[in-house]
């Protein structure tokens, strides 16, 4: 599968992810996003741009109960939490943030 951004295509997995992390920049977030039906907002971006350097940092991508603590220590207690985190990414903030931010699938996620 593929998704096609500004007249450039890039190769997804079965799923909608990623499949070479080197492709992503905030022009295919925006369309993955968009594939999910997220509106971004600065809040979306700041979530996504925490998930990329915490991949970069540890080379993992953070299951929801990991993103959630470590977000509120970066970002503050009203935004480490699961309902604020659900309430931007809906179908899951680990697995969905993850996708739009060009990340693999988070490791305990159906």
């Amino acid at each position: 599968m593929a998704i096609d951004v500004n007249g450039k295509s890039y190769e997804t997995d079965e799923e909608g992810y990623l499949v070479n992390l080197a492709d992503w920049n905030e022009d295919v977030g925006a369309v993955l996003a968009q594939s999910e039906g997220v509106a971004m907002t600065e809040q979306h971006w700041e979530v996504v741009n925490f998930l990329r350097d915490y991949y970069n940092e540890f080379q993992i991508a953070p299951a929801v109960r990991v993103l959630t603590k470590a977000i509120g220590k970066k970002l503050g207690p009203e935004k480490g939490n699961s309902q604020y985190l659900y309430e931007l990414f809906p179908y899951g903030p680990a697995k969905q943030a993850c996708k739009i931010a060009g990340l693999p699938k988070p490791t305990g996620c159906i």
